[in-house]
């Protein structure tokens, strides 16, 4: 059975809850509609139809997991999805506040072939735009170990992991201030009350909102490379 592009977005994004939930693989519907911002009924629908093509199974009172069949389809789904980001902002010189719309537009049309070109044209990356791990060639999805800078002890040398948002006031205001995956600085101080945040990056002095900090994911040089 050919799998449509909503029941990819779907696979996705299972996969993606599961991926950073912290204490149970299982996904309820209600987290699912939430997150695809749709009705409870139009979850329900969609998940027996995912169920009865074989990508998922879902126990009730407990949730939703994909099946070895879902997940693959999840990883492929994610992978060009992020791999056209990559290509967008590496290639086309797209903004990487400008990248993740057209990404799922473009993502549901974009062939394997086109697919391997694209990795190959990127430079075979390891995270998209955002920072967000890309899937392997063999649909092997590397783990990210990191944590919000706004609970991170001053003191620390850390690197940008991922962040967490696709708001393009925030990314570009954030760009601004050279704070995007790969960036390495030390925090210098974290004020109390959650008060700003003072970042030291090469020479220069960058402060933070608090908020705003709780956008970036951070953690050590060695956590950077993903395994």
């Amino acid at each position: 059975m050919s799998v449509s592009t909503a029941m990819q977005e779907y696979l996705a994004e299972i996969y993606r809850l599961s991926y950073y939930s912290e204490n149970d693989t299982q996904i309820s519907t209600s987290a699912l509609a939430k997150v695809m911002k749709v009705s409870a009924p139009a979850v329900t629908r969609m998940v027996q139809r995912l169920q009865e093509s074989g990508y998922l199974e879902h126990e009730p009172y407990r949730g939703i997991y994909l099946t070895p069949a879902g997940e693959r389809e999840a990883l492929a789904s994610i992978r060009r999805h992020r791999l056209v980001e990559r290509f967008l902002t590496d290639v086309m010189h797209f903004g990487w506040h400008e990248v993740h719309e057209a990404a799922d537009e473009l993502g549901s049309v974009v062939s394997d072939i086109m697919v391997r070109r694209i990795d190959e044209m990127a430079g075979f990356p390891s995270r998209c735009p955002h920072g967000e791990p890309i899937p392997t060639s063999d649909f092997h999805m590397p783990r990210v170990k990191d944590h919000a800078l706004n609970r991170m002890m001053p003191g620390s040398d850390l690197v940008i992991s991922r962040v967490n948002s696709h708001d393009p006031e925030k990314l570009q205001y954030l760009d601004t201030l050279g704070l995007k995956p790969g960036t390495r600085f030390h925090l210098v101080s974290r004020a109390p009350f959650n008060g700003p945040l003072q970042l030291r990056i090469d020479n220069s002095i960058q402060v933070i909102g608090h908020e705003l900090a709780g956008v970036l994911q951070v953690c050590t040089e060695d956590e950077f490379a993903l395994v």
